[in-house]
């Protein structure tokens, strides 16, 4: 399988980047994945995209990419590719809705980053079957706008009784930090973690991307 993990700042750029890329490299070795990391938005067109399973994304802001190169992306992964989006993911293409509403919402704060409690919804799907019912973790909480549970499919969320409520930015309080869904023929993902470097090097986090990278690949799931 050929992976191709994206890691461009066209804003803030996180310090955990070269952490990630090295681990999916690691992860690539594990098992068996052919895995190519860039900061190059070169690679998103139709001729070289093609040639991949899963394509991950951990950027921010509007990259410098065309029209072409967007409608790639979504065929991509409306022809049946996987697609993987970490952490900042959310944080990427503001002027593109298309793109928020592949990917399942948008970036809207981080009220939070401390140690918080988050409960797996979902302790049978392959991205989280290794974190239990419910594990902490210290990490910095996004919070999401045009994001709705109903779209699409909760695999954890925030325990609300670890944080301080009156920080947060949702009526609902419904603060999700990973989820999936299809989208066309093809798989989306998304996990919210990822923002401390330490995380990167911890065997049950890249467990979890590498549980993601499977279901979107449909390998497994």
């Amino acid at each position: 399988m050929n992976i191709l993990f994206l890691r461009h700042s066209a804003g803030f750029e996180h310090t955990y980047l070269p952490d990630a890329e090295v681990a999916f490299k690691r992860l690539g070795r594990e098992y068996g994945w052919n895995v190519r990391t860039t900061h190059q938005c070169a690679w998103l067109n139709p001729d070289r995209i093609r040639n991949f399973q899963v394509l991950a994304f951990a950027t921010t802001g509007n990259l410098p990419v065309t029209d072409e190169q967007k409608q790639a992306l979504l065929d991509f992964v409306r022809n049946g590719g996987g697609f993987v989006g970490i952490h900042n993911a959310t944080d990427t293409f503001y002027d593109w809705p298309e793109y928020g509403e592949m990917l399942g919402g948008y970036f809207n704060g981080h009220p939070w980053h401390q140690e918080v409690g988050v409960i797996v919804e979902d302790p049978d799907h392959p991205a989280t079957r290794m974190l239990g019912k419910r594990f902490t973790v210290v990490d910095e909480i996004y919070t999401f706008r045009n994001w709705d549970r109903s779209k699409t499919h909760v695999l954890m969320r925030l325990d609300n009784d670890t944080v301080d409520l009156s920080k947060g930015n949702r009526e609902d309080h419904d603060y999700a930090l990973g989820w999936c869904h299809t989208y066309g023929k093809g798989r989306v993902i998304y996990t919210a973690l990822g923002h401390p470097d330490e995380l990167w090097h911890t065997s049950w986090f890249l467990t979890h991307i590498a549980g993601c990278i499977k279901w979107a690949a449909g390998l497994e799931g």
